[in-house]
């Protein structure tokens, strides 16, 4: 029998991308929901390709536009609008899996949702641990979900850990980072960098608001975030190194000094296998390593001075309470009026910081208050973007 699928975010890289894989294996795998926040053209597009029972547009007109479009074609998939609609097929009674490829913190509750109903899955949104971390790994003990990694680093980390986690016997993580477009660039180069140079990612193949969250660190501070509650680790014991060949994907540092590595060619396709198929494993689509062409392997320290993105991550994560949220919520509107030519390229950081440090941290008692925090939190963004726009 084969497993049955919804990808949350099927617009999106990750989502394309798992289709990628899916397609490779027909046999094994039947996609039953496909969700989106507002693209439904290229919603349209793979409800034709792959016929699934249902799909969700968050955004409601354009999910009208996505069922006019579908009964024109003679498609009876059922579309569903609204939040609600996808938050319903996250937690769908005949899925097995659920891909959670939803960018920003608008994937928290769909996650959340796809975890209170038990599913496996395969979480790509860090910002479901970054905005609510405890409350979110508490949910996926309490009802039984089994949480596999997505994100490269974090799924390299999964696969070079032995079977029980993190144990006595694991030093620390080292999160690789590729170090994104600008390595080496100072503060003073980066004022004047255009959001065209910084989604242009040197090794992969991205979104523009992760690829910019790639250029600022940030990215590697949301995951820095990640790992601390995926894998039950204080922040202490994770470390971030550049390494900018992204053949290392991450690696777990033992006690008798052994460093355990996962490398391979920067493919999403490859992490999204492992985690359908795990403890399996099947063909990607990936093209495999060529140790014949790798010049070498370089790794450094990060920037903090010229990326204080990261530092921002770890300092909101040793904080507490919803501190990640506020961390997280400032960045995405930030990042967002970079992309729209509203703020410059370092102002990004200084927003997040500033938002930091207006807004109390509270404790994260549960969902709606830290979605309140949130709100609060874009709230203070969109007031100094206002005030520090180009």
């Amino acid at each position: 029998m084969s497993e049955a699928i919804t990808i949350l975010g099927a617009t999106g890289s990750v989502g394309c991308q798992t289709l990628d894989v899916l397609a490779l294996h027909p046999q094994r795998y039947q996609v039953v929901a496909l969700t989106a926040g507002h693209r439904w053209k290229e919603l349209a597009v793979h409800c034709l390709k792959w016929r699934p029972r249902y799909a969700a547009l968050a955004d409601e007109r354009a999910a009208e536009a996505l069922r006019n479009h579908l009964r024109e074609a003679g498609s009876d998939t059922e579309v569903l609008a609204g939040h609600a609609g996808v938050c319903a097929l996250a937690a769908l009674d005949e899925v097995d899996t659920v891909v959670a490829g939803i960018v920003g913190a608008a994937g928290v509750r769909p996650t959340l949702a796809a975890v209170r109903a038990g599913k496996k899955i395969l979480l790509a949104n860090k910002e479901a641990l970054v905005v609510t971390g405890a409350l979110f790994m508490d949910a996926v003990k309490r009802h039984g979900a089994t949480l596999l990694p997505v994100d490269s680093e974090h799924n390299a980390i999964f696969q070079c850990l032995p079977r029980e986690g993190v144990g006595p016997g694991v030093r620390r993580l080292l999160l690789t980072a590729s170090g994104g477009p600008f390595l080496g660039w100072s503060r003073e180069q980066l004022a004047a960098v255009t959001a065209e140079q910084a989604v242009r990612h040197p090794n992969w193949d991205m979104g523009p608001k992760i690829s910019v969250d790639s250029a600022t660190l940030m990215n590697k501070g949301l995951e820095f975030i990640e790992a601390c509650w995926l894998f039950a680790v204080a922040p202490s014991r994770i470390d971030v190194v550049v390494h900018p060949q992204s053949v290392v994907h991450s690696m777990v540092e033992y006690l008798d000094g052994s460093v355990l590595a996962q490398m391979g060619t920067p493919d999403m396709r490859t992490p999204i296998a492992c985690a359908l198929s795990w403890p399996e494993r099947i063909e990607s689509g990936a093209a495999p390593l060529d140790f014949g062409q790798l010049a070498g392997l370089d790794f450094r320290q990060p920037d903090a001075q010229a990326f204080p993105c990261l530092g921002l991550a770890r300092q909101a994560m040793e904080t507490g309470g919803t501190a990640t949220a506020v961390l997280n919520a400032a960045n995405e509107e930030a990042v967002a009026a970079f992309l729209a030519g509203q703020l410059s390229f370092n102002r990004i950081g200084e927003v997040v910081a500033e938002s930091l440090q207006r807004l109390p941290v509270i404790p994260c008692s549960d969902v709606d208050a830290v979605m309140e925090q949130d709100d609060k939190a874009r709230d203070v963004a969109r007031a100094l973007i206002k005030e520090w726009a180009c």
